[in-house]
């Protein structure tokens, strides 16, 4: 991976849309995974696996979370099917070619195209053992579903999923504003919001929201939204038209409602594709998010 790192900082522009700050950090983290789960493999070598593996990863961290999943199944002594996201399957043919160059049998991890229905007949197949899942909540209730609703004469086969939520940031008046500012747009609006583990919510204290609030809105404008490959760009695309219409139509919506909206103006007006400012959405109570919104969206909630 780190011979070929240039290759996969490609890849993650072109294909995933990453800029390159994004697609250094996925490499690192992929490259951490293979020396952590070869290192638990080297220290514990009578290790007995469950059989076959299917891997579903997401789109978002296509080489890192992909990575992850293949060679901790790998690892533990497992044949392996990995299902790549639909969206992002030149990254994964890529990594698999390397690990398949560094002495993975093929015979033990292969590459199965395809979308949802693929990996639901895959999790449904009698000689898979385990899924991993990467994905929504949605998603992983379907494939729940669907090991329970196997041959009942089978072992039953095990299910470990990460999906989304809301992830908070609570900030009281002892805060250093500054530095509350850097750490949530870092974790709001990198990747383009496209993270199980952004910040979707801050949480302030009433007393310091009006500083902060308009604290943010001027450091949102100092991003820039647009074509990846420039190192200049914060924000690159959403992955693709559901995603870009999800997060528009969810934005629209909460303005209309009468919720207070601000969109940060910096898209270069020179490209096309799924562009979405950053937008800053103050709410009056946390019932009024009922859904994850996957994107660059940060929602403000004010605290006595």
């Amino acid at each position: 991976y780190e011979q070929h790192a240039s290759e996969l900082f490609s890849l993650l522009c072109r294909e995933a849309g990453k800029n390159w700050l994004d697609a250094v950090g996925e490499v690192r983290e992929a490259v951490d995974f293979i020396r952590y789960y070869g290192h638990e493999m080297m220290a514990r070598p009578d290790a007995e696996g469950r059989g076959v593996i299917t891997c579903i990863s997401p789109w978002n961290f296509p080489l890192a979370i992909f990575t992850g999943q293949v060679t901790a199944a790998l690892a533990a002594g497992n044949a392996v099917l990995a299902k790549p996201a639909e969206q992002t399957p030149h990254i994964a043919c890529y990594a698999a070619k390397l690990l398949h160059k560094a002495g993975v049998p093929v015979e033990v991890l292969q590459l199965v195209y395809g979308d949802w229905e693929v990996g639901s007949w895959l999790c449904s197949y009698p000689a898979v053992d385990t899924v991993l899942f990467t994905g929504s909540n949605a998603a992983a209730k379907h494939i729940q579903a669907s090991l329970l609703n196997r041959d009942c004469l089978q072992s039953p086969a095990l299910l470990i999923a990460e999906t989304g939520g809301h992830n908070a940031m609570v900030v009281d008046s002892s805060a250093l504003l500054e530095q509350v500012v850097g750490d949530a747009l870092e974790s709001a609006f990198g990747s383009a919001g496209q993270r199980c583990s952004a910040l979707r919510v801050l949480c302030v204290q009433e007393d310091i929201a009006d500083s902060l609030i308009a604290l943010l809105k001027a450091a949102m404008q100092e991003l820039q939204v647009g074509d990846p490959e420039f190192i200049s760009t914060d924000l690159g695309p959403l992955i693709d038209r559901d995603a870009w219409q999800a997060v528009n139509t969810h934005i629209e919506n909460m303005n209309a409602n009468g919720f207070p909206v601000f969109r940060a103006e910096r898209v270069d007006p020179c490209v096309a594709g799924h562009f979405v400012a950053p937008a800053l959405i103050e709410l009056q109570h946390m019932n009024e998010l009922q859904q994850e919104v996957f994107g660059p969206v940060l929602h403000v909630l004010r605290f006595k």
